[in-house]
């Protein structure tokens, strides 16, 4: 596991820390707030992780990872009623990485940046 770790390109540590922060938000804000909902979406996350750091078939995650995060925007949009900072850095979070892992889900498919990409699709 750890040369796997060591081998991730700078987007895929983005992709990670991007994943990280907006799942701990999910987290906080499920459980200061009292929506089991929102922190089952952080907890989502974290499996995630768990799934690409093993290596589990990462472009997939890739795929997955678009639409699971893009459907919290108009979810959030909708269900909530007050907005405050941690709000929108959650949101600015999730735009930021569903284009990055599109990016990464393209570059697996179309030719990745770099080998570590493909050995462990």
């Amino acid at each position: 596991m750890t040369d796997e770790r060591e081998s991730l390109s700078r987007l895929q540590w983005l992709a990670v820390s991007l994943v990280v922060i907006t799942g701990v938000l999910h987290v906080y804000a499920g459980v200061i707030e009292g929506r089991i909902p929102v922190a089952l979406a952080g907890f989502g996350y974290a499996g995630a992780l768990a799934l690409f750091f093993v290596g589990y078939r990462r472009r997939l995650l890739y795929l997955i990872g678009v639409p699971y995060t893009a459907v919290q925007i108009p979810i959030w949009l909708v269900a909530k009623s007050e907005y405050g900072v941690v709000d929108y850095v959650d949101k600015a979070t999730q735009v930021v990485l569903i284009l990055v892992l599109g990016y990464l889900y393209l570059s697996a498919r179309f030719g990745p940046a770099d080998a570590s990409a493909t050995a462990a699709n």
